[in-house]
């Protein structure tokens, strides 16, 4: 059965740009209250209250938290349980590394701090809802990317937290089953976004748009794979990794490229 989201809590952190903006607004067509949180001075509050008015959902709250401040973290849901007597999806879409060019940029405190950034919010939030609360989210939802299995332009220590989230939320699936909460990972191909753009350089995505524009997924995407995790009709599946990326990783090789050498501008 289709999960109803009318007047039901939904959070994301790192929400009000990209992947987590547009998530947002799928869950806030189907009638949720959802929660953005964003660092300092990232977000354009006002266009974002317009595209939701647009697209007929509820105004969404909007809060500058730092995802690294368990005192923010605190104070999010305790707005939220102002209003809620639960939560019911929580999406950890924040991220941060050091972008890495050369081994002169391995430094230790730079991957714990990309690993303290990137996936301990997940787990801060997680026992603080229980807390505050009383329970889990119904549904955990923890972003990702192609890194852990793919090279991926000075993406090093992004990778290496990824691989991390991944593995985590592999056992809180089996952690949390007995609560009857479903944790899953989205694996986003690439995406265009200001994320991108910082992490591998301007030059990025027309050079791979020179040999095929089918290996980037849009924004929506992403967010429709997450609401539908989240949708009631897909809670069988939990502890897994669903990659959004168009099947690329299977023909995205020399062999394809040979294949199609006549069609393609080189």
């Amino acid at each position: 059965m289709l999960n109803d989201y009318k007047g039901k809590a939904v959070l994301i952190t790192g929400g009000t740009k990209g992947i987590g903006l547009a998530t947002g607004l799928t869950f806030g067509q189907m009638g949720a209250n959802v929660t953005l949180t964003h660092k300092w001075g990232s977000a354009d509050e006002d266009e974002i209250r317009d595209q939701f008015k647009r697209r007929g959902a509820p105004e969404p709250k909007i809060v500058e938290a730092d995802a690294g401040s368990l005192e923010d973290t605190k104070a999010v849901l305790a707005e939220i349980k102002k209003t809620h007597g639960s939560l019911d999806v929580f999406v950890s879409n924040v991220a941060f590394a050091q972008i890495v060019k050369d081994m002169g940029d391995y430094q230790k405190r730079s991957l714990l701090r990309s690993i303290e950034y990137s996936v301990w919010p997940m787990i801060d939030y997680l026992q603080q809802v229980k807390e505050i609360f009383g329970q889990y989210p119904r549904y955990l939802i923890a972003l990702s990317s192609q890194g852990p299995d793919k090279y991926t332009a000075n993406y090093d220590f992004v990778a290496s937290s990824k691989a991390v989230i991944e593995t985590l939320c592999r056992y809180l699936a089996f952690r949390l089953s007995t609560e009857h909460v479903n944790v899953n990972v989205v694996r986003a191909a690439l995406v265009r976004t200001e994320s991108l753009n910082a992490t591998m350089g301007e030059e990025c995505v027309p050079f791979i748009e020179r040999f095929d524009k089918s290996m980037f997924v849009t924004v929506d995407e992403v967010a429709s794979t997450i609401f539908s995790l989240c949708s009631g009709l897909m809670d069988s599946v939990t502890g897994q990794v669903i990659c959004v990326d168009h099947g690329a990783p299977f023909y995205d090789n020399v062999m394809r490229l040979y294949g199609e050498r006549d069609h393609i501008q080189l």
